[in-house]
């Protein structure tokens, strides 16, 4: 039986494991929700796999990792099993399977992705010098993680991220870096009818700060600086004391990521009096395309040798782990996980259908990677 056939005959169970996965929730902000996640993906890795993982614990976050021993070629495979639902998400968006769409919280991003894996990896003959690696915290930037992922994916020859799919299932060969900032701005509080002149109005400096930040952006090089979250004042009837502002940075390379740092560093108070600090900075590195280029070329080969349709690529703003492993010069393909749509939305879906053919692809993929050369 081949690695598709295998993978064919296994569906039942990879809904089953999903199943287990999306019901147990794991909202990152919740450390107890992401032990229990972790422990129900500990023993579903045990089921499959036959091995226990090694528990790593940074701040009470727990991540898993799965050694499987030394080879003559390291890979890396990535996932997380936290999420951006809340706990009580079920009541509202229950697990289905229906009509060939598989829904519920956190499904497409990304626990079938982690299913997949662990099936894909169990088909392996020989899983000599692969590490599967499921952290806790990639929804919030991997803080406690990120060393843990750089560190794991230095020198292995090639990293495959199992997060979702972009549209059509196309896999994501260039992701955008991340800088998150917060321009807190100081201004002087006073009676906004008697003596308004008295005040500094930190709502009036904080909307010069919001467009100067907002021109910081440059779509023709394809740089994003949006202003999110924004408050202040502490009355309707006062001149506002304190305002902040939060910013998302997204840029294709680093030289761009490090202009509009400088420039975030540079804001300077435009009325008198007024006050300006600025915190934050860089959170994930670009993914650019060379990083993925040639594993791309040898995952849709890889792919035609197994009948499947033709692979996609594309590029996307959003940031994942995958960032983190092309950061420190490892050879990375992303977006290897579940085919479907929806992630962080309501309609969050992944199709029933590509689950095997997608997982049949990362473990020849895998397979090709610990024998071949090159990346």
């Amino acid at each position: 039986m081949d690695a598709a056939e295998r993978m064919r005959a296994a569906l039942p169970v990879m809904l089953r494991d999903i199943e287990t996965l999306v019901t147990c929730e794991s909202p990152s902000s919740d450390l107890a929700a992401v032990a229990r996640s972790a422990d129900a993906v500990a023993r579903l890795g045990v089921e499959r796999l036959g091995v226990e993982p090694e528990r790593v614990v940074v701040d009470g976050r727990t991540h898993l990792r799965w050694r499987f021993g030394d080879g003559p070629r390291r890979v890396l495979v990535v996932g997380h099993h936290d999420t951006v639902w809340p706990l009580g998400t079920l009541m509202t968006h229950p697990f289905t399977v229906d009509g060939g769409v598989l829904r519920g919280p956190g499904c497409f991003d990304m626990k079938a992705g982690l299913v997949l894996a662990m099936h894909a990896l169990a088909a392996l003959p020989d899983r000599s010098g692969v590490t599967l690696l499921v952290t806790g915290d990639e929804e919030i930037g991997s803080p406690t993680s990120r060393a843990l992922v750089e560190a794991e994916a230095a020198g292995c020859a090639a990293a495959l991220v199992l997060e979702a799919s972009a549209g059509g299932g196309a896999l994501k060969l260039e992701r955008k870096g991340v800088s998150r900032y917060g321009v807190r701005v100081r201004g002087r509080a006073a009676h906004a009818g008697l003596e308004p002149e008295l005040g500094v109005n930190a709502t009036v400096e904080l909307a010069h700060q919001v467009l100067a930040v907002a021109a910081l952006a440059d779509p023709g090089r394809g740089t994003t600086v949006t202003p999110t979250l924004m408050s202040a004042g502490s009355s309707a009837n006062t001149v506002p004391a304190l305002g902040e502002v939060a910013v998302d940075v997204r840029a294709r390379d680093a030289a761009e990521q490090r202009r509009v740092d400088a420039a975030m560093r540079a804001l300077r108070p435009v009325l008198a009096g007024a006050g300006v600090e600025v915190s934050g900075g860089p959170n994930r590195p670009p993914l650019p395309g060379s990083a993925s280029a040639a594993l791309f070329e040898r995952a849709s080969a890889v792919a035609a040798a197994l009948g499947l349709p033709p692979l996609s690529g594309v590029a996307v703003g959003g940031g994942s782990d995958g960032n983190f492993t092309a950061g420190v010069g490892t050879p990375t393909l992303d977006g290897l996980g579940a085919v479907g749509g929806g992630a962080h939305a309501d309609d969050e879906h992944v199709l029933v259908a590509e689950l095997a053919p997608r997982a049949a692809l990362v473990a020849a993929l895998v397979a090709d990677l610990l024998t071949g050369d090159g990346p």
